[in-house]
């Protein structure tokens, strides 16, 4: 097994690509440890995947992936992390806005016995109204929601032990999530201060929109956490309460109806409908509990469905394996 493996997913990173990968090579080497560089291609439509392709065709250590379509940052990371080989993974941004210097330190603290290490960008450059303020309260969010106290969820620049990344499904934009999945997994998280240059070449996938997306994420994790494996506790006891609301009201217009001979009906219909409603949402929410449970057990049985789809692999075989 090779010692660490670099994934890095690219879309639309042709002025990047060359660039990146002499600066990886050159800080993997200087390590000195054996390394592959998985670079995946999440269907970009420039120059970025023949560039990768003319990387792979002359150095054995680079996996390129090449996916049918865009599938987004995380399946793209999805994908590499399901083709790797190393022992310690690390990923990236294909835009030059990681450091590829800064490795070495993920890599000591992987080696110090954490089992995620993850970047924080202290000090950043980006505009003030659409990228800081919404991460600085998204990242406020995610840390007091999941329990996990780091600052930065946001940058891709994380290290991970294999056999942590490997029990964590990825999919939507869970990709930012991975520290807090993590955890319910009982692993040791850290993080380290990272640079945030500014992108030189290429425009930037981010935008508000993405804040949206990632606030209904992190409801999904919230919800993830404390009831993955107990979804009746959660559906339950809403359905609970309904019922006993329902049951109370139903129980007092029946009081009225025995007692005062009152038409219910007429006189009290809004109750007699609230406590129908009451009644029938509480069973509803009983039973998306059971079928949510049913769903658990259907989760810890079921086989491994990959968010992606890839078009073609290419690693040229080194020497020595033409040997054998």
């Amino acid at each position: 097994m090779l010692k660490y493996s670099i994934v890095v997913p690219f879309h639309n990173e042709e002025e990047n690509v060359t660039a990146l990968y002499d600066r990886l090579k050159a800080v993997m080497e200087h390590v000195g440890e054996t390394f592959e560089l998985v670079f995946v291609d999440d269907g970009s439509r420039d120059r970025t995947y023949r560039l990768l392709e003319e990387i792979a065709a002359v150095d054995s250590r680079v996996l390129v992936i090449k996916l049918r379509r865009n599938f987004g940052q995380t399946s793209a990371l999805a994908a590499g992390f399901d083709h790797c080989q190393g022992e310690f993974i690390l990923a990236m941004d294909g835009d030059l806005q990681h450091d590829p210097d800064e490795i070495p330190g993920f890599l000591a603290k992987l080696e110090e016995g954490y089992d995620v290490v993850s970047g924080w960008r202290s000090q950043r450059g980006d505009n003030f109204i659409l990228r800081r303020i919404p991460s600085t309260c998204a990242n406020w969010l995610m840390a007091t929601l999941s329990g996990v106290q780091i600052h930065d969820f946001g940058t891709t620049f994380k290290a991970y032990r294999r056999e942590v990344i490997q029990n964590i499904p990825l999919y939507g934009e869970m990709h930012r999530f991975i520290p807090a999945l993590a955890s319910w997994y009982g692993a040791s998280i850290c993080e380290i201060p990272i640079s945030n240059p500014a992108r030189e070449f290429g425009r930037s996938h981010y935008g508000i929109s993405r804040t949206f997306r990632v606030f209904f994420d992190l409801l999904t994790i919230r919800f993830l956490l404390r009831y993955m494996t107990r979804p009746l506790h959660f559906f339950g006891s809403i359905g609970a309460l309904g019922l006993l609301a329902g049951g109370a009201i139903s129980a007092w217009l029946l009081g009225l109806k025995i007692f005062t001979h009152q038409h219910v009906m007429l006189e009290h219909s809004p109750l007699f409908v609230m406590a129908s409603v009451f009644i029938l949402a509480g069973i509803q929410m009983m039973g998306i509990g059971l079928l949510g449970e049913l769903q658990v057990r259907h989760f810890h049985t079921a086989s491994h469905r990959a968010p992606y789809a890839v078009d073609r692999i290419l690693r040229l075989r080194s020497e020595e394996s033409l040997m054998q």
